[in-house]
């Protein structure tokens, strides 16, 4: 028995520095949203290392698209580019300023891969796990809903 829908967000970009900082806020809003706040720091730094790859290697063009998908106790955040080359996390000198980028995916993830796509490019994934139990959300947002409000409480009279 599934206790809860999954929750899906997708995003397509091309990855240039100005997106990736937009994708950083939409993954970190879409988080917010679900109450996942805890994941949002780590899911944003992955998503930023992923999309500094398609950035810095991937051939033809720099198209991706974002997948962000809750599902039961798992979080999962995926990037398909078209390059049919698949990453591999390297050892990176001590005083480079790159070449980290897989190895920080895998240190704040719970599990990470590729899922090769021939010709078609490669999908590049981690997943987190998801705080239990995630906050059941309505399915659209409720418009009209009266808003609580609490009354401050009146000091006692002493007499």
């Amino acid at each position: 028995m599934i206790s809860q829908p999954s929750r899906h967000c997708t995003v397509e970009l091309q990855a240039l520095p100005s997106r990736i900082g937009q994708v950083r806020r939409i993954v970190s809003a879409q988080l917010r949203y679900w109450h996942l706040d805890p994941l949002i720091d780590c899911a944003a730094l992955a998503v930023t290392e992923l999309l500094t790859n398609v950035h810095r290697h991937a051939e033809p063009d720099k198209m991706c698209t974002v997948e962000i998908e809750l599902l039961l106790d798992h979080l999962t955040v995926s990037v398909h580019d078209h390059d049919p080359r698949v990453p591999q996390i390297r050892t990176a000198d001590p005083l480079a300023t790159c070449g980290r980028g897989l190895a920080m995916v895998a240190a704040v993830s719970e599990s990470w891969g590729v899922r090769p796509q021939g010709p078609a490019g490669k999908t590049v994934w981690f997943t987190l796990p998801a705080p239990s139990p995630a906050v059941a959300l309505p399915a659209y947002p409720m418009h009209g809903a009266i808003p609580f409000t609490e009354t401050p409480a009146r000091p006692a009279v002493v007499g």
